[in-house]
């Protein structure tokens, strides 16, 4: 309860996470899977007590009554309830995760399909495509076939180095396969859209993988050139896509003209930490005989 509401909330609204983007993300990753495991293993853990001192012991047990041993004891209603309670998560979690999954994917299969019969490949560029629409649009199709697109008025707007900065834009959401990043957010704000801390992980999540992106499109052209493309470009791309031009534009154009100061060392590998201790210490913890 407290990483689903006031730990995403209070992540959300902090303002170090555009300092240090990876670190943030992390975090973020590190706050929704142990906010996952605590809510199934809340359940799991207080369902089988009456087994066991312990986790593994408990387990033990069940194992050992499994096998022909000892019989377990038996347990009360309100334990019951909470094993049901944690396998109907269980399914809710990963079925809503699954179905998010294969609708992407699918999505993404038809575009790609739509891509490459409608879009002139560019040899300048491997899995780039160009179509041929006046406006300025660039987005990225992730996947294990990738593809980068390109209309023709990037082209015809923009001069050679600004297409570039686009191209590393792009091509970090790519490499580092940022779509796997929000795909486990957008699946748990699908599941509760009613917790206000679950869609704001969603929108932080989407917002620091293009600040990521926009610093390695910087570091790799130069920042000028970078907000002179962005400031030349807008429209949507489709729902399947990563889009570089999102509703917080004017908040990257500041951010990338004038980068905020990177944070302490110390402090990235505090963050770190962070994010490890957040999963590690209390798995840990109940996994202790």
């Amino acid at each position: 309860m407290a990483l689903a509401e006031p730990v995403s909330r209070a992540l959300a609204a902090a303002h170090w996470p555009s300092r240090d983007p990876v670190g943030g993300l992390l975090v973020w990753q590190a706050v929704g899977l142990a906010g996952g495991l605590a809510l199934l293993g809340a359940g799991v853990v207080y369902g089988l007590a009456p087994f066991g001192p312990s986790l593994p012991a408990a387990l033990d047990a069940v194992a050992d009554a499994a096998s022909g041993g000892a019989p377990l004891p038996p347990i009360g209603i309100d334990h019951g309830v909470a094993l049901v309670a944690a396998g109907v998560l269980a399914v809710r979690l990963v079925g809503v995760l699954a179905a998010v999954t294969v609708r992407t994917l699918l999505a993404r299969r038809r575009h790609r399909d739509l891509l490459d019969l409608l879009g002139t490949p560019w040899p300048a560029v491997p899995g780039a495509r160009v179509l041929d629409h006046p406006l300025p649009v660039a987005y990225c199709l992730p996947g294990l076939r990738s593809r980068l697109v390109l209309s023709a008025g990037v082209l015809d707007t923009l001069d050679p180095q600004r297409v570039r900065a686009v191209l590393a834009h792009e091509q970090a959401h790519l490499r580092e396969r940022h779509d796997l990043v929000v795909l486990p957010f957008v699946a748990w704000g699908a599941t509760a859209p009613f917790v206000r801390g679950m869609v704001c992980a969603q929108l932080a999540v989407a917002a620091l993988i293009e600040m990521r992106a926009d610093d390695v499109a910087a570091a790799r052209t130069c920042a000028a050139e970078l907000t002179g493309a962005l400031r030349s470009m807008g429209g949507a791309a489709p729902a399947a896509a990563l889009s570089s031009f999102t509703t917080a534009l004017d908040h990257r154009l500041v951010r990338i003209s004038a980068p905020p100061a990177p944070l302490p060392v110390a402090v990235r590998v505090g963050v770190r930490l962070l994010a490890l201790t957040i999963v590690g210490l209390p798995t840990a913890l109940l996994l202790l005989p």
